[in-house]
């Protein structure tokens, strides 16, 4: 399952209320409830793969009823592709939804803003806070308040196939954007596979922007900043990486042909997430040789920076629960290294607490590849509660650039005109 992408699907934000759902702020004056004296049901609404992960959740959510035998968990799995519409109905109308939610990172801003769910500090739901990654701490925050807790976490880096990369003569993978076209022309002569293949999806943009010191918009500011030279420079780098480094793109089917190129050894490198090594270790460049597959930053730009956008999933607390103490006691424990090393175990998912990377979570090689990418380069998207229909206009605009029917500078502006109008307020440039 691709993580971290819904964020692109057309969602149109309508005016922010923190009426709608009721309940209470999340931070009750009254002395908390003992652990053990908490009681009653909750529902868990739980978006990981239904068939490969779902197991390891519920046998924890087993764990938890064990310990706190006073508390029901209904577990409810909803496809990662319908939860944010599924849950933002719910929330809006008071009916129907779960206690806590498992939420893609990038939509927590926009719950928050919405009143949907509960801030949650000075609550049982975050506990050793200084034990969790920096990068997935910080997606949780909007406005100076802390609204979820990290469970799963990942990033961008780039993947490579190691016997490819020798056969060129290339004895490292490229550190720069200019490095990685100019191996990807040397690969293309020496062993005849491509390169790379540029997914065209918004979000594999975000390296790049970043790289180049840019982003879609600076909230301190409140300046729309997709516009400006930076984005400017980057854009155009990806579509000289398309143009010069990239086997052809497919547009209608875009993601799946870039992975059945990279697997077969058509490809060399690819922009890429620990969500697609499972699938990359089943294709015959790599089955049965999981060593062939190399992992490494996102190149750097100017400078030398390298970044990458954090993705995963927070637990977060429904703000009209019913039942918040179940609901944060619920949380904690999911989120506690014990539980994230399960889950690391289980789903092959990277945990979001230092001391869940044991010596048996890091022997997964994914894991162990994607570790220190993480920490290198992994930073929070924009903390806007629009952030999510931003891709929308900017994927249609960045495809217009590389199909070459759109100027570079052009298709930035088109885009933030439209990001204007989602961002009252802010000004361009």
């Amino acid at each position: 399952m691709r993580r971290g992408i819904s964020i692109a699907a057309a969602v149109t934000v309508i005016a922010l209320t923190a009426t709608a759902c009721g309940g209470s702020d999340g931070n009750s004056s009254s002395k908390p409830k003992a652990a053990g004296d908490i009681s009653g049901t909750i529902t868990y609404w739980d978006t990981s793969d239904a068939a490969t992960e779902a197991p390891t959740y519920k046998a924890l959510i087993k764990k938890f009823e064990a310990k706190y035998p006073k508390i029901k968990v209904n577990y409810q799995s909803v496809p990662f592709s319908d939860v944010e519409q599924k849950f933002k109905s719910a929330a809006k109308s008071g009916k129907g939804a779960p206690d806590v939610v498992r939420t893609d990172v990038g939509l927590m801003a926009e719950y928050a803003s919405l009143g949907y769910i509960a801030p949650l500090d000075g609550t049982s739901a975050l506990k050793d806070t200084s034990d969790f990654n920096s990068g997935p701490l910080n997606t949780t925050k909007y406005n100076g308040k802390t609204y979820g807790v990290p469970s799963v976490t990942d990033t961008l880096g780039l993947l490579y196939n190691k016997d490819l990369l020798k056969k060129a003569g290339i004895a490292q993978p490229p550190t720069t954007w200019d490095e990685f076209i100019a191996d990807s022309k040397t690969i293309k002569k020496k062993t005849g596979a491509y390169g790379t293949y540029l997914n065209p999806d918004s979000y594999f943009l975000l390296p790049l922007l970043y790289s180049n010191n840019a982003d879609m918009a600076d909230t301190s500011a409140k300046k729309i900043t997709i516009s400006d030279a930076d984005a400017v420079t980057a854009i155009t780098t990806a579509k000289k990486i398309q143009d010069e480094a990239s086997m052809k793109v497919d547009y209608a089917n875009a993601y799946q042909n870039m992975q059945t190129a990279f697997k077969t050894g058509k490809v060399a490198m690819l922009v890429q997430g620990p969500w697609s090594v499972s699938e990359d270790l089943a294709g015959s460049a790599f089955k049965g040789k999981e060593t062939n597959l190399g992992y490494a930053p996102v190149p750097a730009g100017p400078g030398g920076k390298a970044q990458a956008p954090t993705g995963g999933h927070n637990l977060a607390v429904y703000q009209g629960s019913k039942n918040l103490d179940a609901g944060y006691l619920f949380t904690q424990f999911m989120t506690s290294t014990d539980s994230q090393v399960e889950i690391a175990k289980g789903t092959g998912t990277l945990p979001t607490r230092k001391s869940a990377y044991t010596a048996e979570v890091t022997s997964d090689a994914k894991i162990a590849g994607f570790k220190p990418i993480l920490e290198q380069t992994a930073r929070p998207r924009v903390a806007l509660p629009q952030v999510g229909s931003l891709f929308t206009p900017l994927a249609q605009n960045y495809v217009k650039i590389l199909q070459g029917s759109e100027d570079v500078k052009a298709g930035l502006d088109a885009t933030a005109k439209e990001f204007q109008k989602l961002l009252p307020g802010y000004t361009i440039g």
